[in-house]
């Protein structure tokens, strides 16, 4: 079976954007402790308060692990108010998939 791509939209409530950006940057990473082999999370530039976040996993029981997991839940309980309700996840298969890796910069070509 193909991999599983998570896709979860949020939405800030008033004044809450900033503070969600942050702190769905320490959540999203924690996936790839029940699995994910990666994780995004994306900002509109068209509304400043909607907010994408990505995980790809090999199977849906590690992402229910992960979502239903103490972790998560803690952290929709601590932020329940800064993000509208409901949410509503979508799992996705992943039939291609593709990347460029950008070498840094080396601090000789500055």
């Amino acid at each position: 079976m193909a991999a599983g791509s998570v896709h979860i939209p949020w939405y800030a409530t008033g004044f809450r954007a900033e503070g969600l950006e942050a702190a769905l940057g320490e959540i999203a990473g924690v996936a790839l402790r029940y699995g994910a082999t990666d994780y995004a999370v994306h900002r509109s530039r068209d509304d400043l308060y909607r907010f994408l976040q990505l995980a790809t996993f090999e199977d849906k029981l590690s992402w229910e692990r992960y979502w239903l997991g103490e972790e998560f839940v803690e952290w929709r309980a601590r932020h329940s108010s800064w993000y509208q309700v409901p949410v509503l996840y979508e799992w996705y298969d992943v039939t291609a998939h593709g990347a460029l890796r950008r070498e840094p910069a080396s601090a000789a070509a500055e």
